[in-house]
């Protein structure tokens, strides 16, 4: 039996959730397409798939081979289309990992408009905000804005994200504004765990001493809601609080000397063959001026 085509029905069940309909994509029967499965298991000598009569799930060793399967599926896909010198058109699924301020309607706009610009692509955008290995968990792209990020992986600049001090004016008329960064000392500060109110960085930046942080969490929509509640000052991404700048329900500080300008990146192993879906999200990221 051929694998090449075991494969391609593997990956359609488990894409499409149905053999009947990975069956019609290839132009097979429902059964051959099951027979392509079951010949994959047993080659592999491990059970791909559990299967009943309403649904397919992937097994643990099923996920594993299947993401393998995909990228090596993909990576054939462009081979073929660059020796024949044709650009494959980009399609399938595209997983990214991203910041959790990243959900905010610039970004979605952003997201929005490239999938209506590429339609055979489907999105799966994680912002869980978790450290993920991207091999491992075969994720194709991850948005990042950290320092360092690994000598092994690819990394291509995207855009600058500026962060600025942002509070509630209602919290302002209670506590005072601060007209200096050292101000701040005096303010009840929502920090983000990574850049926690005690580190070296965060002191050198704003000349602080000491800050108190009342609220510290990873989460950034956490603590856009604590500012927006006056809790207290937060150092947040304007394209995450631009709207409420912009309406009036929070209000940035110190913005000529305390704007935080940071690089967004996009990382992705270091591959000899880039998919044409990865290369064109980055490419419509990297040229669109919302993301600037």
């Amino acid at each position: 039996m051929d694998t090449l085509l075991s494969m391609k029905a593997f990956c359609g069940v488990v894409e499409r959730e149905s053999f009947a309909a990975a069956a019609r994509s290839l132009g097979i029967s429902t059964a051959m397409a099951s027979k392509h499965v079951m010949h994959l298991e047993r080659r592999l000598g491990t059970r791909l798939l559990n299967r009943t009569s309403r649904h397919v799930s992937l097994t643990e060793p099923g996920a594993l081979y299947f993401e393998r399967c995909r990228q090596m599926l993909e990576d054939l896909e462009e081979v073929e289309a660059s020796v024949a010198k044709v650009s494959a058109s980009p399609r399938g699924l595209l997983k990214v990992t991203a910041p959790v301020w990243l959900a905010n309607p610039s970004f979605v706009a952003v997201l929005a408009d490239y999938q209506a610009r590429f339609p055979e692509v489907r999105l799966d955008i994680d912002l869980s905000g978790r450290i993920v290995n991207l091999v491992e968990e075969g994720i194709d792209l991850a948005l990042r804005v950290a320092r360092t990020l690994g000598d092994t992986l690819v990394v291509r600049p995207i855009g600058t994200v500026p962060f600025q001090w942002v509070g509630a004016p209602a919290y302002f008329d209670r506590e005072g504004r601060p007209q200096r960064p050292t101000d701040l000392e005096s303010h009840r500060m929502l920090m983000y765990s990574l850049f926690p109110a005690a580190s070296e960085e965060l002191k050198a930046f704003t000349g602080c001493a000491r800050l108190v942080s009342v609220l510290q969490s990873s989460n950034e929509t956490l603590l856009h809601l604590a500012a927006l509640q006056g809790m207290g000052v937060a150092l947040l991404p304007t394209w995450l609080v631009a709207q409420d700048v912009a309406a009036g329900h929070l209000e940035v500080v110190l913005a000529a000397s305390q704007r935080l300008d940071v690089t967004l990146c996009g990382v992705y192993p270091s591959r000899r063959y880039l998919s044409s879906k990865v290369r064109t999200f980055l490419d419509f990221l990297c040229a669109d001026p919302r993301l600037r």
